[in-house]
C-alpha cells in the first residue's frame, strides 16, 4: 500500500509541477515538457489530458497553454504576506463567532494565522490542526493548547496530510471547524493538491459547526480538486470586495454570509447582531 501511495503522490506532484511550469511560461510544446520532466511524450500527453480534463490548462496541436483563472498553491511565507489587512479583518469578525471555550479544528490556511494569535481574547481552546505553524502560534498563547495531527509532513507547506490525518479526525468531535479555501467558483471550493482537499473534507465531518474565512481575491478561480461547496458551512466570512454574482450564490447555498469592511474590521452587512466583549 505504501508503494502505491508513493506512486500516486509522485504522479500528482509531477502534474502539479507541469501545471506550474505551463502557468509560468504561458504556453509550451508537449515534446519540450516531456524532455524537461524526463518522461515520454505519451506520458506527458496523459498528464496534460488529465489537467485539461479538469479545465486547468488547454491542450491542442502539440502544445499546452495556461488558463488564467487557475490557482496554484504557493509556499506559506508568500501566502502569509498576501492581503494581510483582509486576513486581520476576517479574524476580527470570526473571533466573536466562536464559543468562549471548546475544541476547534483549524486547517493550514495562512488566513487563519491572525485568528490563532488572538484566541486568548475570546477564551481558552483546544486547537486540533494539521498546521505546524498554527500549532506553534496557539502554543504561544496563555489559555489555549494545540494538538498537532500526525501524518505525512510536507516541508514546503509546514503541515501534515495523508490517511493518518484523516483517520485521526474520525476520532475527533470538535465544536467548530475553521477553514479557508485556495479558490472558489460558483460556491464550490477548490484546492490544487488532492491530499489537502481530503483533509479539509475530513475536518468538515469532524466538527459540529463550520466557519469559512476567505478573502475576495479567491473568488472566480478554480484548482484541480474540489472539496464540497459553501453549503457545507454554517457561516461564510469574506470581505466586501467579493463579486456580486459570487455573493448571490453564497447566499443561496449557506445559512449566513458576513461581508467584512476591511478598514473598519466589522461586518458591512449583518443579518443579526454580533456578540460584544465584556
Amino acid at each position: 500500500m505504501a508503494r502505491a501511495r508513493a506512486t500516486t503522490a509522485g504522479l500528482e506532484e509531477r502534474r502539479r509541477a507541469v501545471l506550474a511550469r505551463v502557468a509560468e511560461r504561458g504556453e509550451m510544446g508537449i515534446a519540450e515538457l516531456a524532455g524537461e520532466f524526463g518522461v515520454s511524450v505519451m506520458t506527458m500527453h496523459r498528464d496534460l489530458d488529465a489537467l485539461a480534463g479538469g479545465a486547468l490548462l488547454r491542450k491542442s496541436r502539440g502544445r499546452a497553454a495556461a488558463v488564467a483563472a487557475v490557482t496554484m498553491e504557493v509556499a506559506p511565507e508568500l501566502r502569509r504576506r498576501t492581503r494581510p489587512a483582509e486576513k486581520e479583518a476576517l479574524a476580527e469578525v470570526a473571533l466573536w463567532e466562536l464559543p468562549p471555550r471548546g475544541v476547534l479544528l483549524m486547517d493550514d490556511s495562512t488566513t487563519l494565522f491572525p485568528l490563532a494569535r488572538r484566541l486568548d481574547e475570546r477564551g481558552g481552546y483546544t486547537v486540533v490542526t494539521n498546521s505546524v505553524s498554527v500549532a506553534r502560534i496557539v502554543a504561544a498563547t496563555e489559555h489555549s493548547q494545540a494538538i498537532l495531527l500526525g501524518g505525512d509532513y510536507d516541508g514546503a507547506f509546514d503541515s501534515t496530510t495523508g490517511p493518518e490525518v484523516s483517520r485521526a479526525l474520525q476520532r475527533i468531535h470538535a465544536d467548530v471547524a475553521l477553514m479557508s479555501a485556495v479558490a472558489i467558483t460558483h460556491g464550490r471550493l477548490y484546492h490544487p493538491v488532492q491530499r489537502y482537499a481530503a483533509v479539509k473534507e475530513a475536518m468538515l465531518d469532524a466538527a459540529r459547526r463550520h466557519l469559512l474565512l476567505v478573502d475576495s481575491s479567491k473568488f472566480g478561480r478554480h484548482a484541480a480538486f474540489s472539496h464540497r461547496d459553501a453549503s457545507a458551512y454554517d457561516t461564510v466570512i469574506t470581505d466586501s470586495g467579493v463579486p456580486r454574482e459570487e455573493e448571490r450564490i453564497l447566499r443561496e447555498l449557506t445559512a449566513r454570509v458576513l461581508l467584512v469592511d476591511v478598514e473598519l474590521r466589522r461586518p458591512a452587512t449583518l443579518t443579526e447582531p454580533l456578540p460584544v466583549s465584556h
